[in-house]
């Protein structure tokens, strides 16, 4: 349909300059996700077009506020194994890997600045 929303693009975590590196190093490092682009203020993620990025905003100040208003879900295949791969690397989850009621599975935890994210393994 002309003029309709076709997907998403992606999505924009903000930071402030001096959590940038921690936020940076939680997202390549601790998740171990590979970086499309990587730059002294900004770092992001690509998977087939969707992306997911960290950046250096001047407006932004401290940890997030309001933690629960945003939630990024990171698919996976196998759930337990990430869980476990991420407790060693020192990720402190809310929620243990746990099955919903649509059939899939999340686990919750928080990255630097305390967004909330889920690891989602699809039924």
């Amino acid at each position: 349909m002309m003029g309709s929303i076709e997907g998403l693009a992606g999505v924009l975590i903000w930071t402030a300059a001096d959590r940038f590196p921690a936020m940076a190093r939680f997202y390549r490092e601790t998740l171990g996700l590979v970086p499309r682009s990587d730059k002294a203020d900004f770092v992001n993620f690509d998977w087939s077009g969707v992306r997911l990025s960290v950046g250096v905003h001047d407006r932004v100040e401290g940890t997030s506020r309001e933690p629960l208003r945003l939630m990024i879900n990171l698919t996976v295949t196998d759930i337990r194994a990430v869980h476990d791969r991420l407790v060693r690397a020192g990720v402190v989850f809310t929620r243990a890997p746990e099955r919903e009621d649509w059939g899939g599975w999340v686990a919750t935890f928080a990255d630097p600045d305390g967004n909330v994210l889920q690891l989602m393994q699809l039924p």
